[in-house]
């Protein structure tokens, strides 16, 4: 699942430092970055993404790649594991002068990135790579439907807070629990929908189901759906074999595998 994407013209890894770290509900983190070298990066709203590099448990430091495009990879790839970071997707979900706010879904098990999210204390090193946007809804859409599992919440918390104000969108968020639904910012045209799952079940099954069952708004649309692999690509095929989209009007993302631990 490789979306479209808009990226910054020029992009510099940032080395930056945890200033806080907070808890907006039981299942999630919001760590808070910052640090001078953020001058140098290019916040874009709506759901930037980044590549976030953060130390294993017990290094002694973080050892950031220096190579300003893809070839960072080959470079961390080439580290030995004992300076070898963890790096890790995230969605920038708020950005302010000299801050960004990441936040973290705390999946159940030993996931590097939540367990890093749960002890990371301020003055503790992290970096960023700049991603770039894959929201990008055309022009002369009559209605938008977004839809998340926890995994990709932020993005669409972020999209949906610096919406216009005439934006009209149908919202699917599924969340752990009852107790991870919160009050949202959006313009009046938009309903959403929380899905808290009431019983153990795969994430993204609830709002897959949730979209399959809905009356959705007649007009010409666009959909933006991301979280776990089978809720992005089962809401993309329901789509446009069910209601005749056109695959043009969806930007579908995988952000991680059931079951799977990602490489690194």
């Amino acid at each position: 699942m490789i979306p479209k994407v808009r990226r910054a013209k020029t992009r510099k890894m940032i080395t930056l430092e945890v200033l806080a770290n907070t808890a907006p509900s039981p299942a999630f983190r919001t760590v808070t970055l910052g640090g001078p070298e953020l001058a140098e990066f290019e916040p874009a709203g709506d759901d930037q993404a980044v590549r976030l590099f953060f130390p294993r448990a017990g290094q002694d430091g973080l050892r950031m790649p220096t190579r300003d495009n893809e070839g960072w990879m080959a470079e961390v790839l080439l580290m030995p594991k004992s300076r070898r970071p963890w790096v890790r997707n995230y969605t920038i979900r708020r950005s302010r002068p000299g801050e960004i706010d990441i936040e973290f879904a705390l999946h159940d098990g030993d996931a590097p990135a939540a367990e890093w999210a749960r002890r990371a204390r301020p003055g503790d090193p992290a970096g960023v790579f700049d991603l770039g946007v894959s929201y990008l809804p055309p022009a002369g859409v009559a209605w938008q439907l977004l839809a998340a599992d926890e995994s990709a919440l932020p993005a669409v918390l972020a999209i949906l807070e610096g919406a216009p104000a005439d934006l009209v969108a149908e919202v699917f968020l599924e969340v752990p629990a009852q107790s991870d639904i919160r009050e949202v910012e959006a313009p009046a045209g938009v309903r959403v929908h929380w899905l808290p799952r009431l019983r153990p079940a795969r994430p993204g099954a609830l709002a897959l189901q949730a979209v399959r069952d809905a009356d959705l708004p007649p007009g010409r649309a666009y959909a933006w759906v991301a979280g776990e692999a089978a809720l992005a690509t089962g809401v993309r095929r329901h789509l446009v074999r069910d209601r005749g989209w056109p695959k043009s009007g969806i930007a579908f993302l995988g952000y991680w595998r059931h079951g799977r631990a990602s490489p690194g």
